[in-house]
Order: C-alpha cells, then structure tokens, then sequence
C-alpha cells in the first residue's frame, strides 16, 4: 500500500499521520478491461487515482453523438470525478475501463476530511484539477477553431502509439474528434488518395508517416 503513495508526489509530503489514514481507508481494486466504472446519473464512491492503466472518458449526446472528452493514465486522477465530489453532483459522462486497470480508491469521507484537513493534499487535488481544466479547453479550442485535416493527422499519430497501424473505426475516431462519421470518412478518403494510409475494414496503415507527422505539425492558423 505505501507503493502507490510514494508514486504521486503531492502525497508524499503528506504528514505521516495522514499517510496512515490512507493506508487504512483506501483500498487498491484492479478492474478488466471492457469495464464501465462510472456513468451519468450515478455519485463518485472514491476518488480514484490511477495506478496502471488507461481509462477513456466520453459523453453521449441525447442525439447519441460521442465525443472523447480526456483519458486518464497511470499517475493521475480522473477530473470529472474530483469535481462531481467536490460539488456533490452526480457523472454527467462514462468512464470505461480501455486496458486493464489498477487504482487506489480513496472513498468519499476520506476525501472529504483530507481536503478539510490537508493543505498538502489540497494541493495536490487541485493541482491534478488544474492542470486537467486545461486540457478540457484545449479540446474545446481544437474543435472550434483547428483545421479538421491537421486534428485528423495529430489523432492518427496519437493512436498509433509507435506503431504504423491504427485499430479504430470511423465511428471510433469521430467520437475521439468529437464530429460526424462522413466527416472523418471524407478526410480518411484523400489521406488514402494520396497514399499517405490504407483503410482495411476496422484498421488503417500508416503508409506516409512522414507526410501525416507534417500535416499534424502544421500551424492551424
């Protein structure tokens, strides 16, 4: 248990008395992959904080549109939930479970009587808080004012992890771009008309990575 406190930094310089609270409290849960582990309409139990593992979290429109809001890693807490306890509010989107998933579970009260108590672990609350609100934004930014073709380039290199194939549908990647299906098929279509990828059913090849990796580093403005 004082492994996964050691590997945030913000906990570590908790007093040791408020270290022990959490050793005793939170409980470290392991969740496969596939798992839904929060959703609309439901309260946080725990503030999670990530240990091994990749979670997606989206929101579904009443249209059934999606759009990819943020993921969380291992290191980091999920924004949506510290706010939905922080202002007792209910999940307005789902997080998903996209690897197997390990994670330090700090229930409410804990939680509540930390930040109450703890300037320390205030800090590190609201530091992660911060610094995830800022990427919200940048999210925003990319969809109102960025060209679709560089946001397409950036997300397929994103996606592609090292590797010169992509594991993702049509549907998939307009979800992660938060626009329509034939948006992303037209732009998928002259990326292949200019053989820079090849589209297989499910999958798309990097065939030009050089020419995607300068499209996606091209200034938007």
């Amino acid at each position: 248990m004082t492994d996964w406190i050691s590997g945030f930094e913000g906990l570590s310089r908790l007093d040791d008395s408020l270290k022990q609270i959490l050793m005793r409290e939170s409980t470290v849960m392991t969740v496969p992959e596939g798992t839904v582990i929060f959703g609309p309409g439901k309260s946080p139990e725990n503030l999670l904080l990530l240990l091994d593992g990749r979670v997606r979290v989206h929101q579904v429109s009443e249209a059934g549109r999606e759009i990819v809001l943020y993921r969380v890693e291992a290191g980091q807490s999920c924004v949506l939930t510290t706010a939905c306890l922080l202002a007792y509010e209910d999940y307005s989107a789902e997080g998903i479970a996209e690897t197997d998933v390990r994670a330090a579970a700090i229930p409410r009260p804990v939680f509540d009587n930390l930040i109450s108590q703890s300037i320390d672990f205030r800090n590190f609350i609201f530091t992660a808080y911060s610094k995830r609100i800022i990427d919200l934004f940048l999210v925003i930014e990319e969809i109102a004012f960025q060209r679709f073709d560089i946001r397409l380039a950036q997300k397929l290199l994103d996606l592609a992890r090292g590797s010169d194939q992509i594991k993702a549908t049509h549907q998939q990647l307009a979800a992660e771009l938060g626009t329509a299906r034939e948006v992303v098929s037209r732009q998928l279509g002259e990326f292949q008309r200019r053989s820079w990828i090849r589209q297989a059913r499910g999958t798309i090849d990097l065939l030009d990575r050089i020419a995607v990796g300068q499209l996606a580093s091209l200034d938007p403005a």
